[in-house]
């Protein structure tokens, strides 16, 4: 596994207590705002290239509406968040011993209107991914725009968390959340970091 580096402002002992303690995890200005602007500039620039993720193999689910596009090599910008998230990914693996190999990643975007309703992205351990990671790209956010994340902890208690700018969210991949109804444009890059490979 290849070793990179966190940026320092991330506080990991704090990171790793919330995880433990209640299965998420926030980090505010998460990164320097040149590398956030050139990531917006990026995700913004492949707007057309995204596709609806209610359709899979012909089938449209009922429960998404937002657009998506997988990460690759042929978007460098992003790949140094998906790299971020290896590291972070030692450090887990290490703390947590959960394993985790790779990360899997897609620009999201949800227009006015759309919406994710409430699921786990591992339900009942039936995937490799062991914690989910959200970072939202947007470049201002108001309160009445929705798109939050609404998340069951591991108390069991509903938590909702604000789509702010250059914030961070990491959650254990099988509690139950969803994506509250977006009334503006809410971009984001969302990540899993997997113990098994995937390939889509």
């Amino acid at each position: 596994m290849q070793t990179h580096s966190l940026p320092p402002s991330w506080n990991l002992a704090q990171i790793f207590n919330d995880l433990d303690q209640s299965g998420y995890a926030l980090i505010d200005d998460a990164y320097p705002q040149d590398y956030v602007q050139a990531l917006v500039a990026e995700c913004t620039a492949h707007l057309n290239e995204f596709r609806n993720a209610a359709i899979q193999n012909g089938v449209v689910s009922q429960i998404r509406s937002d657009h998506i596009l997988w990460l690759d090599s042929s978007l460098p910008v992003a790949e140094q968040h998906t790299q971020t998230l290896m590291a972070l990914a030692e450090q887990l693996n290490r703390a947590f011993f959960l394993g985790i190999k790779e990360v899997e990643a897609h620009f999201a975007c949800y227009n006015a209107g759309e919406f994710y309703a409430l699921h786990r992205d591992n339900p009942q351990g039936k995937n490799g991914r062991m914690i989910s990671c959200v970072f939202y790209l947007h470049e201002q956010w108001q309160a009445d725009w929705g798109g939050e994340l609404r998340l069951q902890d591991k108390q069991g208690e509903w938590q909702i968390i604000a789509p702010q700018p250059n914030r961070m969210t990491l959650f254990q991949s099988d509690l139950l959340h969803e994506v509250l109804l977006s009334k503006q444009q809410r971009l984001s890059i969302t990540a899993w970091l997997r113990s098994d490979p995937q390939l889509w």
